[in-house]
């Protein structure tokens, strides 16, 4: 008998696989699950009925190259059809990109405090992840143009950036840009664009119309409510796409998804709802957690992040506090913030009752 086992790549074994936030804690019979920047009003009424009327049709596979969607995600939003691509979660698609584009050897960038699943990408093809540190926890164009080698193949840019909530303006995406070779994939992850109110914000959708080497990816998993269907586009030159639709599977996303899309990006009353309750709650949030001593940076997203560095208490104290109330919000130590917790923006009842909770644990 051989003593031989499989090998994976290089690479792979040194991924530490990723969790997400925790949606229960030991003894609590009621939670406010604040921890994976998921929207409170949950998804269009039209999503929801979608899917149930496409209950009698669950035999038949779905549409391998998500035409409908694309093209109601390409009218609503004013793009060109055949640009877009869609995947199970614009997590695909992030790591379709680094399947497509680096490989051994190669560099694959990022900010310090950027999504997890950049690295995982970069170390699931064997490439090599590299960070650029941040100003103030917010993306340093002349730190990642610092950062940039022969070696370098893609450069992932999370804007607005998650966990942090911080954003750059689009002159300086376009700066950046200017800065990279050709052969540089630009990878725009712009997950919370629908949040952003900001008049110097833009998601990149003009930088790919006039560029090869620029993708922009969405998610339907925030404002529109559809984390559960796992479904996501993305939006990039014609060489880009026509790469991700050689590499990506026949049927890589969901009919229930689809159908569920359509509707939910047709629905932008609904999001508009959505964005009018974050812009009502963030300020507040802010503003009450800074009164309390924490450090929180300007949020553009659907969450805020607070440092209890400076308030003589630790982020996983006042993690195990809420929890015994029910609350459960995010510990980010896997971004290297081990003096931070996330919070998602709730219901109006679960955003006070984490305000009245934390200031009760920082006075006692």
């Amino acid at each position: 008998m051989s003593t031989l086992t499989p090998t994976p790549k290089p690479g792979i074994l040194d991924i530490t696989p990723y969790v997400g936030g925790k949606s229960s804690v030991e003894g609590a019979t009621k939670v406010a699950k604040l921890s994976s920047n998921e929207t409170p009003l949950g998804a269009s009424p039209k999503a929801r009925a979608a899917i149930r009327d496409l209950g009698d049709s669950l035999q038949f596979y779905p549409d391998g190259g998500s035409r409908a969607l694309a093209e109601a995600i390409a009218e609503v939003h004013g793009l060109d059809a055949s640009r877009l691509v869609c995947g199970n979660g614009s997590d695909e698609i992030l790591s379709l990109i680094a399947s497509a584009y680096a490989g051994e050897g190669d560099e694959v960038l990022f900010s310090e405090h950027g999504f997890l699943v950049y690295e995982l990408a970069a170390l699931a093809n064997g490439a090599v992840p590299v960070k650029a540190p941040e100003t103030d926890l917010t993306t340093d164009v002349d730190a990642l143009l610092a950062a940039v080698t022969d070696k370098t193949k893609i450069l992932y840019l999370a804007n607005p950036n998650n966990p942090t909530g911080t954003y750059i303006p689009f002159s300086e995406i376009e700066r950046l840009h200017a800065g990279l070779r050709g052969d540089i994939v630009l990878v725009l992850d712009a997950a919370y664009a629908e949040y952003v109110r900001a008049e110097d914000y833009a998601a990149g959708e003009s930088l790919v119309e006039r560029s090869s080497n620029v993708i922009m990816t969405r998610t339907f998993s925030k404002i529109y409510g559809l984390a559960a269907l796992r479904i996501g586009w993305g939006y990039g030159s014609p060489e880009i796409i026509d790469v991700l639709h050689r590499i990506r599977g026949p049927f890589n996303t969901n009919a229930l998804a689809q159908i569920a899309g359509i509707e939910a990006v047709r629905d932008q009353e609904f999001v508009e709802q959505a964005r009018q309750h974050n812009d009502k709650w963030i300020p507040i949030l802010t503003q009450s957690l800074r009164g309390m001593g924490l450090k929180v940076p300007s949020s553009v997203g659907n969450f805020v992040l607070m440092d209890f560095a400076e308030t003589g208490k630790s982020a996983s104290d006042a993690e195990q506090f809420l929890n015994k109330r029910g609350l459960i919000l995010r510990s980010v130590a896997s971004y290297g913030l081990d003096s931070c917790l996330r919070m998602s923006v709730g219901t109006d009842d679960e955003n006070r009752a984490v305000i009245d909770s934390l200031r009760e644990f920082l006075e006692s």
